[in-house]
């Protein structure tokens, strides 16, 4: 799949991102000198020993030999495949993916997508242009919702009878096959109709601005007040986020988002100038909903209404959490007064109140403890030891780190009870030994790792070509990133790096550019003195044909003079 992404896109998204951001976004970093710290998120660690260069554009754990470029971490902290991290990436930064780019194995649903944005385009024309369409203006308008928020979240309408969208785009055969494949239209007896019939749509995009899917509601009292498009092959409600894709077109820096139930809550906040609001699709929040939402902002605050459903909603919002709040995110909880939803909140109390609510939002860890509270007696010893009893398996949940350690001293000090002693992780990395000696290097292997990481080698002048001769492994890779530098003299390590489709290259490449070379003199030098035993092995390539014969007349002319050459280098060495 990388090999489908060209070479040059990942040069200019590398170039256009910084992974000191990428990795702060994560990883609270603290600058040290000309470099960035932190305690390493991928072992548990008291002592910093992560660092994050903003020069070479890498990040390097001494400790347990973590490594990579901007693109790398969110791979191994996010758990994402190359092809999802270059479109995480690229979304961010508002960079374009090529559209011969194919992210999914198996079928290609390019048609697919097309035709759900010539869905979206209709049901938008239809809300212009439909006889319908003043009933629904005066429907929307009715809650607060101008023609510009109608726009920009490209909401339609899906005009009242059964055929309207199959007659419209369902020409021919495979056309309607489609359509009923993306969940548009339905089938009964062998007769097609439309899904969605005299209802508001609100087109759902994925992260790449995709239309994936559609909501649709009703706009008397009908049931289902909300139907939503099936599962197909594009959309996975346990996935997609509604109007989280506006929300990072938006803004460029989004420090929390709000997740609600639905579809108006979303639109009317944006009527009010909130923007960073998320919607699920009528489920409940799901891991992956988590992981996308934490991609995009360090807290996430769910708002749900006061009563008992809201709140026992809220608790399952926290159990699918807990496994996810890695140090630098937080979760909180927006309780709504009871009959309330966030559409009647704002327009009754204002944009001011509803933001100065959202501030005010109960910690993660208040819930969780208030919660379990309630369920003991907590002026007994016996209450306060249930409370730890209850608490200990949710705590358990909490990936280990600072906010796991701070939960477990806050219910020591509600329990009055002593802290757990903190067992070190069986599975962590082994730590590399402090002042170890640099393991010894081959000349090609330290020709690579110093043209890594000091990428102006390339530019030299006069610099030696005899060793390029050599056909080892390792000097064609010499070779190419020689080429590279000398076309491209501002690309990075991380750039130097990630240009390999091949993926053990780039892991090899990746710890090249990370070793300890204990430099004590001139870097040009030093490259210039591996050039040269780099020129001597290929030397030695040269004869061994001739080394190997036995008599002296079985060589060649050109194999005598090769043997004294060697003979004389040998005793100028």
């Amino acid at each position: 799949m990388a090999g489908r992404i060209p070479p040059e896109f990942i040069d200019n998204l590398l170039s256009r991102v910084d992974v000191v951001d990428i990795v702060n976004q994560r990883v609270p970093l603290r600058r040290a000198g000309s470099e960035y710290k932190a305690c390493c998120p991928f072992h548990d660690e008291k002592t910093p020993s992560f660092t994050v260069s903003p020069s070479k554009q890498f990040y390097h754990c001494f400790g347990c030999g973590a490594h990579g470029t901007a693109l790398g971490f969110p791979m191994e902290y996010d758990r994402l495949s190359f092809p999802e991290a270059v479109e995480e990436l690229a979304t961010s930064v508002g960079l374009e993916l090529p559209t011969e780019i194919a992210f999914q194995q198996g079928p290609d649903n390019r048609p697919l997508y097309e035709l759900m944005d010539q869905a979206a385009d209709y049901f938008s024309q239809q809300l212009r242009q439909h006889p319908e369409s003043a009933r629904a203006a005066d429907y929307l308008k009715q809650r607060g919702l101008s023609g510009e928020i109608a726009q920009t979240y490209r909401i339609g309408l899906a005009p009242p009878g059964w055929n309207n969208l199959l007659q419209t785009l369902g020409a021919g055969a495979e056309r309607i096959k489609q359509l009923e494949t993306i969940g548009l239209i339905s089938s009964n007896n062998g007769k097609q109709y439309d899904r969605f019939r005299d209802r508001i749509m609100f087109p759902i995009h994925d992260t790449r601005g995709r239309v994936v899917g559609f909501g649709g509601r009703v706009m008397g009292d009908d049931t289902p007040k909300y139907l939503n498009s099936p599962e197909t092959p594009i959309f996975h409600k346990g996935r997609e986020l509604y109007g989280l894709y506006e929300a990072r077109k938006a803004l460029k820096d989004i420090p929390s988002l709000l997740v609600v139930e639905g579809y108006m809550d979303v639109v009317a906040l944006a009527q009010y100038g909130i923007r960073n609001v998320v919607a699920t699709l009528g489920t409940a929040t799901t891991a992956d909903h988590l992981e996308k939402l934490f991609r995009s902002t360090p807290e996430v605050i769910f708002c749900f209404d006061g009563d008992r459903a809201g709140k026992d909603a809220a608790w399952k919002a926290l159990e699918t959490t807990l496994p996810l709040l890695r140090d630098g995110r937080q979760a909180r909880f927006l309780f709504l007064p009871d009959g309330e939803d966030p559409d009647s909140q704002v327009r009754q109390h204002g944009k001011e109140a509803f933001l100065a609510d959202m501030q005010q939002a109960l910690p993660l860890s208040e819930f969780l403890f208030n919660k379990l509270s309630e369920q003991v007696d907590m002026t007994t010893l016996d209450g306060r030891a249930r409370l730890v009893s209850l608490a200990t398996p949710y705590l358990k949940k909490l990936p280990n780190g600072v906010f796991r350690d701070m939960m477990n001293q806050q219910l020591a000090r509600l329990s009055g009870t002593p802290v757990m002693a903190k067992k070190s992780s069986p599975g962590g990395r082994r730590r590399l030994q402090k002042g170890a000696r640099p393991m010894p290097m081959k000349p090609v292997h330290r020709a690579i790792a110093l043209l890594l990481q000091y990428p102006e080698l390339a530019t030299q002048d006069a610099l030696p070509q005899e060793w390029r001769q050599l056909e080892t492994a390792g000097a064609v890779i010499l070779k190419q990133l020689l080429e590279i530098l000398q076309q491209n003299p501002t690309y990075s390590t991380a750039v130097l790096v990630e240009r390999w489709e091949d993926e053990s290259i780039r892991h090899h490449l990746g710890k090249l550019a990370t070793v300890d070379l204990a430099i004590t003199g001139d870097q040009a030098e030093q490259f210039h003195g591996c050039l040269h035993l780099l020129h001597k092995e290929a030397l030695q390539e040269a004869r061994r044909p001739a080394r190997n014969k036995l008599r002296p007349s079985d060589l060649t002319e050109e194999e005598k003079n090769l043997l004294r050459q060697l003979y004389l280098n040998k005793k100028s060495d």
